[in-house]
């Protein structure tokens, strides 16, 4: 038995024992081999649902591949636990014996590689894990558990579609909404603050027309690339021009297609960006800057106003300050004082605040480490999310995450 389990049977005063850890370890194997892209989690949707099955517990679909469960045991309060479920367009490179090799149909219909680069299937494993832990031990709780496996975390899609189907309608309203995920930290650590614990983001598709010529002709042409090459270089000045230097976002242009072939100026240049910003009022202004600076350009090269499509957009993800401080006592009850690292502003996104944002409920997020210590030694550091290398310990991120939840929710649950 490891450390981390050790800490997490004393914590909770509760049995962990071997048997359980293994099968679950095995479980988060078999979801990690088997990913599927956003709004795809068909296969992952019904190994859920097979496994509240076995357990007993009521479940239903919401948002077409998200999956809730109702775990209750009488009178009591009631808790949200967000668990998603989507995997990425990556090709795995980790060398693990259990590796990905599956693949996506992304949504222009291509096939890609996909991977579970982000760490939800130890998500849905610590998820699954705490609701047969406590459905083990109705003893020690009262009250009724939530689990939501949400779809398409990854496209800002999921949370809203399963509120946009009757989420709320269908089961208990919470008293909060509580949602974790695995980061490149040391087991044993978890990191969260009040306030703000991620940022906005919204991504956008601008596609810029003018008129296509022979490359030996460029005067009788309207040079969509060059209008928006001058774009892409202007919005770099919005994050260092247009705002306070203590003011965090980003404005990052990931693509940029034009043209077939070298001596053919063409119709149409397209490119994409995303954006992060810390508020509402900051993301307001550099979003007005895009749309100002976009139009200008287009006026100076004279060519028509671009077209503009969004992608996504990510809502806020804020902590309640009065929560945040409950769960962080919690999860130093369960692993020690110096388990609980303030967290800084991270410009990461996270869909999770829609599902209490959307019925007035508070939320509290928390990131949970499962790498061993020997991950970082002498400096080093491993592969962070989304990348191909990314592999938690397996154990130790199926531990950390299901003793985390289950210290949680005892805390709220608790008799």
């Amino acid at each position: 038995m490891t450390d981390i389990q050790d800490t997490v049977q004393l914590a909770q005063g509760l049995e962990a024992s071997a048997k359980f850890v293994a099968e679950h370890v095995q479980m988060y194997k078999t979801f990690h081999q088997s990913p599927e892209l956003s709004s795809e989690e068909h296969r992952t949707a019904e190994a859920i649902e097979a496994r509240l099955d076995e357990l007993g517990i009521e479940h239903f679909r919401s948002g077409k591949t998200g999956v809730v469960g109702l775990l209750s045991n009488g009178e009591g309060p009631v808790v949200g636990f967000r668990a998603d479920t989507d995997g990425l367009p990556i090709a795995e490179e980790t060398g693990l014996d259990y590796a990905s090799t599956a693949t996506g149909i992304l949504p222009d219909g291509k096939e890609a590689p996909t991977m579970h680069g982000c760490g939800h299937d130890t998500h849905i494993t610590a998820a699954l894990a705490a609701a047969a832990y406590l459905s083990d031990r109705r003893e020690a709780w009262q009250g009724t558990v939530v689990f939501l496996f949400q779809p398409g975390e990854e496209t800002a899609y999921g949370a809203k579609a399963m509120v946009d189907d009757g989420l709320w309608d269908k089961a208990p309203r919470p008293d909060v909404v509580l949602a974790q995920h695995v980061m490149p930290m040391q087991a044993g650590k978890f990191s969260l603050r009040a306030g703000n614990m991620a940022s906005l983001a919204d991504s956008w598709r601008i596609t810029v027309r003018g008129r296509q010529a022979h490359g030996s002709q460029p005067e009788v042409s309207l040079d969509p690339i060059v209008a928006a090459a001058s774009m892409v270089m202007r919005l770099q000045t919005i994050v260092s021009r247009e705002l306070s230097p203590n003011t965090p976002a980003v404005v990052t242009v990931g693509t940029f297609h034009a043209g077939l072939k070298e001596n053919i100026i063409p119709e149409t240049a397209e490119f994409s960006l995303n954006v992060r910003t810390p508020d509402e009022e900051v993301r307001t202004k550099v979003l007005g800057s895009i749309e100002r600076i976009v139009a200008a350009e287009a006026q100076a090269s004279g060519i028509g106003a671009p077209g503009i499509v969004e992608i996504n957009r990510f809502p806020r993800l804020f902590n309640d300050a009065e929560h945040t401080d409950r769960v962080s006592k919690a999860l130093k009850a369960g692993f020690g004082e110096d388990a609980v690292i303030a967290a800084p502003l991270g410009m990461g996104s996270e869909d999770a605040g829609w599902l209490g944002d959307a019925i007035g409920v508070p939320v509290v997020f928390w990131a949970f480490g499962g790498f061993a210590e020997a991950d970082f030694a002498d400096g080093a550091s491993p592969a962070g999310n989304h990348s191909p290398q990314f592999a938690p310990d397996a154990e130790l991120s199926v531990i950390n995450g299901t003793g985390a939840a289950v210290a949680v929710l005892l805390e709220y649950l608790g008799r």
